[in-house]
């Protein structure tokens, strides 16, 4: 049941993330819709290359890109008022998405009994390769790369559910509100990475 949940709420997310972006860069309808998906299965994509899936295993998600579809549709009819502080909802959708996919992914790799560095790594590529795909395709620096906390968010998921420490559905519901709660405070309070800059000869 969870893994539904997850597959579906981070594909809502990311595909309205993506359409955000898109249209702040004034992109057409189209380009709109592109990126909406792009965003939304771009990390299931990368995921599945690296881990011996065929991509044509994201053909087989008719529904989700239904679903993808109708969401970037609806917000692309909201009233401008209710999007205009793009700048909130993008970031909040991200960090759904960002939390859904990392635990979807992790859970993917534990389902192939794959080492824990291997779910780690499932679930940062999984929650942040859309968003890096988005951010290429917008001509912007890939928010996973910044100093920014975010990526961090998506392992440390995939380390809990990699230790197998809990199970069950409610342990990842609580952890899927864990880790938003951790994204939204981490932008809003400004939180970041120790950076290191070189100086240009």
């Amino acid at each position: 049941m969870a893994w539904e949940v997850f597959s579906i709420v981070g594909t809502i997310a990311f595909a309205i993330s993506g359409a955000i972006i898109a249209m702040e860069e004034e992109y057409d309808l189209f380009g709109v819709y592109i990126l909406g998906i792009v965003t939304a299965f771009g990390g299931g994509a990368i995921r599945n290359l690296l881990i011996g899936l065929p991509v044509t295993t994201l053909w087989g998600q008719d529904m989700m890109f239904q679903i993808a579809i109708a969401a970037i549709t609806i917000f692309f009819l909201f009233p401008h008022r209710l999007i205009q502080h793009w700048h909130r909802w993008g970031n909040f959708t991200d960090a759904i998405g960002l939390s859904a996919f990392a635990i979807q992914g992790a859970l993917y790799a534990v389902k192939l009994d794959m080492p824990i560095s291997a779910v780690i790594v499932a679930a940062v590529l999984t929650g942040s390769g859309g968003g890096i795909i988005r951010d290429l395709l917008a001509r912007r620096q890939p928010l996973v790369l910044r100093d920014e906390i975010y990526g961090v968010w998506a392992a440390l998921a995939g380390l809990i559910i990699g230790l197998q420490l809990f199970s069950g559905d409610l342990f990842l519901y609580v952890l899927f509100g864990v880790i938003i709660v951790l994204r939204v405070l981490s932008y809003m309070k400004k939180w970041r990475l120790p950076l290191r800059k070189l100086n240009r000869a």
